[in-house]
């Protein structure tokens, strides 16, 4: 209680209302990649809300070179997805109900790609505090080697921090390497989605870089553009319906968003269209899916894309890498109790250093059973009653020792039982006999 010395009217403000838990944000991309501008040998990092933005700190797509024949067949003069991707990921992710991210630069266009470049950008992620998503969409052009051990670095650093979740990448289709490759470590911190998916953007292209067969003669798109008109403005129409391939990761991180702002991150993100998407690379069929689903080797599995009639392209799994895993087994149940875990973890800093007694152990404990009632109200949590749902312990003889209390510890148990996907919906019919 203050002292008072000199007569007068003295006002004291009272603190009657506990501490509350603030709820971190679940869905804050970092796209680790290249770019047309930024730092050369090291890592740049920014945080962004929309593609223009994006464009204003680190520039534009690469241009794609392409070659068109005597018929006004327009062909890219590399493969259809770009090697530089990141531009086009961004572009994607919005499109998606992608919002507001983080983009890790680690090098600029033209740059020899390599393990160190990712282990740079790696780095400087572990230095900011709020991105709760991993994505690497260039990640898949290089060599397996260097990709398998980038793969592993991301997914350890995922769960050494214990606030986030990385979207990994079938390179190439090869689902059998991509198991192989990515080791057995650290697999509930991470998905991995499968096939490309040709997607609605175009190709960004430099005129003078589109090469024109003339019969023997070859020339550019830039020097027809005021002798030969008609044929101009065909070959644009048609480098306009040219379609950029992507890996899907950018396109799924964006319905992680969506999902997380319209229902919680406690709904898997599943079932769910993707936009500007025209179809998935490959057409794969139950069959596959199971084997992709379900591997009882490597118990890693891979959620697959599929195109629906009438219901477009669909992302139709949500399963982490540990897939066997009976507990870390669905994404949704993974990114739920980091969110939890990250948002008590910060909430309870207030408690160190205070009298490690029963007035604070309760102050924890009111504040925990209030934030996760509120998640239990929401549908996060399963079960009938509250008590069924959660509980919170601490205090000595329930969680401490005279020990631990000497020793500065606090101890505080918490479980909560996550609502899990209905992944199998079964129906089971019979035969009805008529009633005498």
């Amino acid at each position: 209680m203050p002292t008072y010395q000199a007569p007068g009217v003295y006002v004291e403000e009272l603190a009657t209302l506990p501490p509350s838990v603030a709820e971190v944000a679940t869905a804050i991309p970092v796209f680790i990649g290249f770019t047309e501008r930024g730092a050369a040998d090291q890592a740049e990092v920014a945080e962004l809300s929309t593609l223009l933005e994006y464009e204003r700190r680190f520039g534009g797509a690469h241009p794609t070179a392409f070659a068109v024949d005597e018929a006004d067949e327009v062909t890219p003069a590399g493969p259809s997805s770009p090697t530089w991707k990141l531009y086009y990921a961004l572009s994607l992710y919005f499109r998606n109900g992608g919002g507001r991210c983080y983009v890790i630069s680690i090098g600029r266009y033209g740059a020899q790609a390599s393990q160190e470049h990712y282990a740079r950008g790696l780095a400087a992620l572990e230095r900011h505090d709020e991105p709760t998503l991993v994505v690497m969409p260039e990640l898949v052009d290089l060599p397996q080697a260097d990709r398998d051990a980038v793969g592993q670095q991301a997914l350890a650093l995922c769960a050494k921090l214990g606030d986030r979740f990385a979207i990994l990448d079938v390179a190439a289709g090869d689902v059998d390497a991509f198991r192989d490759g990515l080791g057995s470590d650290h697999l509930s911190y991470g998905a991995a989605y499968h096939p490309y998916l040709l997607t609605a953007l175009s190709h960004h292209y430099d005129a003078s870089a589109v090469t024109l067969r003339e019969g023997e003669q070859e020339t550019n798109l830039a020097a027809i553009a005021t002798t030969n008109t008609a044929r101009y403005n065909l070959i644009k129409r048609r480098l306009a319906e040219s379609r950029v391939v992507l890996p899907p990761s950018a396109a799924v991180a964006g319905a992680y968003a969506r999902t997380d702002r319209e229902r919680g991150v406690w709904k898997a993100p599943a079932n769910i269209s993707l936009s500007a998407v025209i179809g998935p690379t490959e057409q794969i069929t139950s069959d596959e899916q199971e084997r992709l689903n379900v591997d009882p080797s490597s118990g890693k599995s891979v959620n697959a894309i599929r195109a629906f009639a009438g219901k477009g392209t669909l992302i139709w799994g949500a399963r982490t890498l540990a897939g066997n895993d009976n507990e870390w087994r669905y994404v949704p149940v993974r990114r739920l109790f980091l969110m939890i875990e990250e948002s008590a973890r910060k909430a309870t800093s207030f408690a160190v250093f205070e009298p490690n007694d029963a007035n604070t152990w309760l102050k924890v404990k009111g504040m925990l059973e209030s934030y996760l009632y509120g998640l239990w109200e929401q549908g996060a949590l399963q079960g009938a009653t509250p008590e069924a749902a959660y509980y919170v312990n601490v205090g000595l003889g329930k969680t401490m020792t005279p020990q631990d209390v000497l020793e500065g510890r606090m101890i505080v148990e918490i479980a909560a039982a996550a609502v899990r996907p209905a992944e199998f919906i079964v129906l089971r019919f019979s035969h009805k006999l008529i009633d005498a």
